[in-house]
């Protein structure tokens, strides 16, 4: 649990729509101070007005490292922070031989090589011991039908989040998020009936609590990724002729 006798820094990545602004929102009623980041100044500005103009803004792109570089070291030279909280990320859904390689590349870019970037980068703002949050995915437990070149980055950035959780040991307290579906922009490009679908105000919620807990992975809603996590722990002879179902 934080203290409550200071003010807590906190540097969210990803802030400008969906989950990132609801956590913005969270904190900030929580009287924390807030680094707002994303690549787009102006609805960085706009959420930031509507937080009473009491934080700071700081544009970036995780996916180029000098731009990660100055937005860190601008952070910095206010403070050192107490967490990181990352939610950038790009979506495009679709069958993986249908995806734009070009758009693939992308989301490789700044959902993979962005959280890389951040791992090597970003803990040079935070206090010692301090918190880094990286949001993987559900989709990332499993490979599922059309869930494309995005779920390959998920499994890709849990894997890299269970590395730096061992390899920053007693240095950075790392911790990993993983939302089933949330109700924001990206995922409104989905085609299908999203199972257990949350609001972002909502996941911002289990977020806050969950990062003041102690558990590595915060996960939900539990109706889904246990469902998701038993699924994973399957044999492929019992868990293929269950995905394959899913193709449509």
């Amino acid at each position: 649990m934080p203290d409550a006798s200071r003010t807590e820094r906190i540097w969210i990545i990803g802030a400008s729509d969906g989950i990132g602004a609801a956590l913005a929102r969270g904190y900030h009623a929580r009287g924390a101070s807030l680094t707002l980041s994303a690549r787009s100044e102006n609805k960085l500005n706009e959420l930031n007005d509507n937080l009473d103009s009491k934080h700071q803004v700081v544009t970036l792109d995780v996916s180029n490292r000098e731009s990660l570089k100055a937005a860190t070291d601008k952070v910095a030279e206010s403070g050192l922070v107490d967490r990181i909280v990352h939610l950038a990320a790009l979506y495009d859904p679709g069958k993986v031989l249908d995806l734009d390689p070009d758009m693939a590349a992308k989301i490789i870019s700044v959902n993979l090589t962005g959280c890389f970037n951040l791992a090597q980068i970003a803990p040079k703002a935070l206090k010692p011991m301090g918190q880094l949050a990286i949001t993987g995915s559900v989709a990332g437990y499993i490979g599922l039908p059309q869930g494309q070149i995005y779920s390959a980055t998920k499994a890709g950035v849990i894997n890299l989040v269970e590395s730096l959780r061992a390899e920053l040991s007693g240095q950075v307290d790392v911790r990993l998020i993983s939302p089933g579906f949330v109700d924001t922009r990206l995922t409104q490009q989905n085609n299908f009936e999203m199972p257990a679908v949350i609001e972002p105000d909502e996941a911002a919620r289990r977020i806050i609590s969950g990062l003041d807990r102690k558990r590595f992975e915060i996960h939900f809603p539990r109706r889904l990724t246990l469902t998701m996590k038993l699924l994973r722990l399957l044999p492929y002879w019992a868990s293929m002729p269950l995905t394959r179902r899913l193709v449509q």
